[in-house]
């Protein structure tokens, strides 16, 4: 064996559903590994939330920062709220607090069967593409860099 092997063990291997513990596991190891990799720390949870006088909700955007960067997990508008201006709000939003937190850039995915022309339409710039979505669709990954003035 050489200095750079490691010894070989005797391990298992699972295959399974969703494994909570195993989630918040990589989770910890993976986070610690890119904060120190990166000197980003560690990322911070943000979420924009809009509801109606009811106290339902017509929509929400969560997100997470680390670093200089935002990323969009998710953003949805309920179904009779949608072309209402809310995708629009919540996404500026996101942006201003971003910002604010010291973001100097956003990135998200959208399928092309959700809402691409829509970021393209708030700023966003197309980076590329992933095939292979089910249906025949496409992963389109946007950027956009912030405005000085949003912070």
């Amino acid at each position: 064996m050489t200095m750079d092997q490691q010894p070989s063990i005797t391990a298992s291997l699972q295959v399974g559903e969703k494994d909570s513990p195993l989630e918040r596991r990589l989770d910890r190891e993976l986070t610690a590994f890119n904060a120190d990799a990166t000197g980003a720390g560690e990322p911070a949870p943000l979420s924009v939330r809009v509801t109606d006088s009811a106290g339902d909700l017509v929509g929400g955007l969560t997100a997470w920062v680390w670093g200089s960067c935002c990323a969009v997990d998710m953003l949805w508008v309920r179904e009779d709220q949608r072309h209402a201006g809310w995708g629009g709000k919540l996404l500026r939003a996101a942006e201003e607090e971003s910002a604010r937190r010291g973001c100097t850039e956003m990135i998200v995915s959208s399928f092309t069967f959700q809402a691409p022309d829509f970021y393209r339409g708030h700023g966003y710039r197309e980076t590329g593409r992933t095939e292979g979505i089910p249906g025949g669709h496409q992963d389109v990954h946007f950027h956009k860099v912030l405005e000085p003035t949003a912070r």
